[in-house]
């Protein structure tokens, strides 16, 4: 068994697998993360905010023309003053006067005070309703438009609001994504570090394993009844145990996980 065990100690090296798969590992680590530039891109547009409030002033643009198109109505400025009551009323004139002056016309009658009088009133009743109508129709409409504005001004703000909030959340993932493009930089260095420890540590850590056959082995066949006490010079167990002690303490500084 310790004849085997000496001949394993002359093959502790890298075996062809090991030392391909580590140039593999230093190969790849020399050419870096592919995605560092993307993931430092993405970093740097986090931490602006991620264009988060780039329709800001297209939504305070928008409440700006809004309140442009609604604010003469809201004002009551627009309160009879229609354009098209005007020609209403205007046709109701003339209906009335045709009607009035043809009847005071065929009696003979036609520009009396009784056909004024006639024509006056025959006005007023045609025009005051439509007049009443139209009055409360433009306050409905001033009351809608004054509505309008204070929802739109409020529907802006949290439009806003919501921008903001979302600049400042973009800006709190920049600073993880800035680490991680941190992390992409030095994923070469890293990799070459983790590769070398490795190349290192496997023919140590084959060494340590042979170590930790041999010293109890060695301890079985050195077992006698000699009880005596006297200087003697270092047997082969004793020298094989200090060989073993200088080992282990070279193995201390690797502690490597190969698994992943």
């Amino acid at each position: 068994m310790l004849s085997q065990i000496g001949t394993g100690l002359n093959n502790t090296g890298l075996t062809s697998a090991e030392g391909s798969a580590l140039d593999s590992l230093k190969n790849n680590a020399a050419a870096g993360n592919p995605y560092a530039g993307q993931i430092a891109d993405y970093a740097r547009s986090m931490l602006n905010g991620g264009d988060a409030t780039a329709q800001a002033a297209n939504v305070q643009n928008n409440l700006a023309a809004y309140r442009n198109w609604l604010t003469p109505y809201a004002s009551g400025s627009m309160i009879g003053n229609n354009p098209a009551l005007t020609a209403q009323l205007a046709q109701i004139r003339s209906d009335v006067g045709n009607d009035v002056n043809s009847q005071f016309a065929a009696a003979g009658r036609d520009l009396s005070a009784a056909n004024m009088m006639a024509y006056g009133r025959g006005v007023a009743a045609g025009e005051a309703p439509v007049i009443a109508a139209q009055y409360n129709q433009d306050v409905t409409n001033q009351l809608a438009a004054t509505n309008a504005l204070y929802n739109a001004g409020n529907t802006t703000a949290n439009a806003l609001t919501q921008m903001q909030q979302a600049d400042l959340a973009n800006r709190g993932q920049g600073v993880t994504a800035a680490q991680s493009a941190l992390d992409a930089q030095n994923y070469g260095a890293n990799a070459t570090l983790a590769e070398e420890a490795q190349r290192r540590g496997i023919p140590v850590q084959a060494l340590s394993l042979l170590t930790q056959l041999g010293v109890p082995i060695a301890q079985l066949g050195s077992q006698g009844n000699n009880t005596t006490t006297a200087t003697q010079d270092k047997s082969g167990l004793d020298q094989f145990a200090t060989l073993a002690g200088g080992i282990g303490s070279l193995m201390s500084p690797f502690k490597f996980n190969f698994g992943k």
